[in-house]
């Protein structure tokens, strides 16, 4: 990310999109900054269906719409589609997210349903997080805060260390559940920054 306006703005529409708040997604779309949306915009939205589903997303593609879109995709963006055949991107970052328990990680979801250990290397972490776009830090402060607004604290774990392997800082991490702090339930803001502070230490004083 470029500048804690554009973290924020970031987070605000990954999440949006990810509880389906449309009125915040077009707020958010609404607000956009000179130059926005871009491809970081687009490719946010593209993520999110990690999340939130297809369905979802297509929905919120149609409220984007609506209000003026999300801009043309540059060729290059069309050329990364499909991903990668050897899916040397994808198992590397895995590996850079998950580091020693990264075996452990697919044995556990490979236990769940093989296809399923399959489907995440190859689609979620080779197809989608390895996309270029959006570098590795950004893409797993998406995933905390959509993990955050979510619920999903086990997850959430395991993002906000990979993040940090990533090469966020702390008072990056922290920003990322700030910036969305207001679309959580009290419960679940509790128990992410509880998880949040486990990997990244207090939350940095105001202005520090």
């Amino acid at each position: 990310m470029t500048s804690a306006g554009a973290d924020a703005r970031l987070a605000r529409l990954f999440v949006a999109v990810v509880l389906g708040r449309w009125d915040d997604l077009r707020a958010a779309r609404r607000a956009a900054a000179p130059g926005e949306p871009d491809r970081r915009w687009r490719e946010a939205v593209l993520q999110a269906h990690l999340f939130a589903g297809f369905p979802r997303v297509v929905e919120a593609l149609g409220v984007l719409h609506e209000e003026g879109g999300l801009g043309a995709p540059d060729p290059d963006e069309l050329a990364d589609a499909s991903g990668t055949d050897d899916r040397a991107a994808g198992r590397a970052l895995f590996e850079t997210i998950y580091a020693e328990d990264a075996g452990r990680v697919r044995d556990v979801l490979a236990r769940g349903h093989p296809a399923l250990a399959d489907w995440i290397e190859a689609h979620a972490y080779d197809r989608v997080l390895a996309r270029p776009g959006l570098d590795a830090a950004t893409r797993e402060l998406l995933a905390c805060a959509g993990l955050a607004a979510t619920g999903q604290d086990r997850q959430l774990a395991s993002h906000a260390r990979g993040a940090l392997r990533c090469g966020a800082t702390p008072a990056r991490l922290w920003d990322a559940l700030d910036a969305v702090a207001d679309r959580l339930d009290p419960a679940d803001r509790d128990r992410a920054e509880r998880v949040v502070a486990r990997f990244a230490g207090p939350r940095p004083p105001a202005g520090g």
